[in-house]
């Protein structure tokens, strides 16, 4: 079974390094690099929408928070039936219509076109990097997690074992990110997106079949004594608030996560998207069952005694995998597993990159001349600082995932979605929801993570009150007060070709 696994783990890391060998070839320019040309079709750029936003955080962080929390975690996952047409009908007719109109890469130049104000550009550039950092960082640990439990590394070194495999992790991603760019990126994110779909729904049987059916894992688990009948309550473990707080950042925050809003602007058509919602939703609603099945069938057989118990949640996926599923579906899992996380990673990389050598330069009125050598250099240096953020952040998958969700949120979801859909939004307002949505969920969660400086004060926040939350609600709250506020006759003079399309 390890040999199988091993190979599938080979055989895709040489076809990813085949891909990244194919994409550099055609990767002649900025606009290739960073938007793959605009040449995509609708069906690519759906399979790499989902692909971006259910990665290692599904495959891997999902089971580990449901382990841990219960069926509470499902709240992130319950928006998926509304959010795909959310973001196509809301926010991806109008990112699209600009890019063909203006040459836009990012969603700080977006920011910059709607609202002319290179403080709120520059502002939303730092919050994309900061967010991605985060977010890359968990699929970093993700597939650290994912290649020390297949190797079996942690017997060798210990617990540097884990930076190691992330390590070795990153040289992959890195290698073909920098070569091909979101060429590379997008057409891996198609073959992630079918093998993640097939895996789910081959996973999900297994899970049934391991654990003797869900009302034999229901049984075994609110029986036991590890877990309990909470663990099956609505709300699980968790404070009514956290559960709510997953809610509504993970319904209303799409609407500012730049690695999804960026596939927008690689579309060849926009008259094709309106296709597009209900290939998304299908293929997220199929990717879930990974989430529920590995969730309730490992507590379960560790209830049953079949399983030893987690000492790291976020193993839960891959153990189950090893030790109750055919070598064969193993291997095609984990190849899926290392595709969901490799392909987003090179979408953070790629807006993580387009931020530093594109939008802060912008903010500051100069340009980096070639743009296309330092978004590679970018790459690299990305890497490495998410690498090592995760590592010493110390935290499960789908928490650190969570906190760059929560950036991204608060930070861009207002000044996209409302600004691009009324036009009474003025760069001042925008400026502001942009500012306080990035400084108030960075200062919460330092403040409810710190531990080392004693004399800080925790987070002012009841218990269980999620940080992105509050600073998506803070980030709308401003953007809505201070548009209101604003005399009618000072409404933004917008340009002639950013007016027409918010008619639209």
């Amino acid at each position: 079974m390890t040999f199988s696994i091993v190979v599938s783990a080979v055989v895709y890391l040489v076809l990813v390094t085949a891909v990244g060998i194919w994409a550099a070839g055609r990767t002649k320019s900025a606009k290739d690099f960073f938007i793959a040309g605009q040449k995509i079709g609708w069906v690519v750029t759906a399979f790499a929408t989902m692909s971006a936003a259910f990665s290692g955080f599904v495959f891997m962080g999902g089971p580990g928070l449901m382990y841990r929390v219960g069926v509470a975690s499902l709240f992130i996952c319950i928006p998926v039936g509304f959010t795909s047409g959310l973001l196509c009908w809301v926010v991806g007719k109008r990112l699209r219509l600009l890019a063909g109109l203006r040459e836009i890469y990012t969603v700080p130049d977006v920011i910059l076109c709607r609202y002319r104000s290179r403080r709120a550009s520059g502002l939303a550039a730092v919050a994309v990097i900061i967010g991605t950092i985060g977010y890359l960082g968990a699929q970093l640990q993700a597939l650290g997690i994912l290649i020390e439990m297949v190797f079996g590394t942690r017997a060798l070194f210990g617990q540097w074992s884990l930076l190691g495999a992330m390590i070795l992790g990153s040289v992959v991603v890195v290698f073909y990110a920098t070569a091909g760019g979101m060429v590379a990126g997008v057409y891996t994110d198609l073959f992630q997106g079918v093998l993640m779909v097939a895996a789910a729904l081959a996973v999900f049987f297994f899970c049934l079949q391991s654990a003797g059916g869900l009302e034999a894992m229901s049984r075994s688990i609110v029986s036991s004594e590890a877990f309990g009948p909470n663990h099956l309550d609505p709300f699980g473990t968790l404070p009514v608030m956290t559960a709510v707080g997953f809610f509504f950042v993970f319904a209303v925050g799409l609407l500012g996560q730049p690695h999804m809003l960026h596939k927008f602007f690689m579309l060849s058509d926009p008259r094709t998207l309106k296709w597009m919602p209900l290939v998304i939703g299908l293929t997220q609603s199929a990717c879930v069952l990974i989430w529920l099945g590995i969730g309730l069938a490992v507590p379960a057989l560790v209830a049953q005694g079949r399983m030893a118990s987690l000492a790291n949640p976020d193993q839960a996926a891959p153990q189950f995998l090893l030790d109750f599923t055919p070598g064969i579906l193993a291997g095609l899992v984990f190849a899926g597993v290392l595709a969901a996380i490799m392909s987003t990673a090179d979408s953070f990389l790629n807006i993580g990159s387009a931020a530093i050598v594109r939008d802060l330069p912008k903010a500051f009125g100069r340009r980096v001349r070639n743009e296309l050598l330092w978004g590679r250099v970018a790459v690299v240096g990305l890497a490495v600082f998410s690498a090592v953020f995760a590592f010493l952040y110390e935290d499960l998958i789908a928490l650190i995932g969570t906190f760059a969700f929560g950036t991204f949120a608060a930070a861009l979801a207002p000044a996209v979605a409302i600004g691009l859909n009324w036009r009474r939004v003025g760069a001042t307002a925008a400026t502001a929801s942009i500012a306080t949505g990035m400084v108030v969920n960075l200062g919460l969660e330092f403040l409810s993570k710190q531990t080392v400086v004693d004399w800080l004060p925790s987070a002012p926040l009841k218990a269980g009150v999620l940080p992105a939350a509050v600073s998506l609600g803070a980030s709308f709250t401003v953007l809505f007060a201070l548009t209101w506020l604003s005399p009618a006759r000072h409404d933004p003079d917008l340009d002639p070709d950013v007016d027409f399309v918010m008619q639209i």
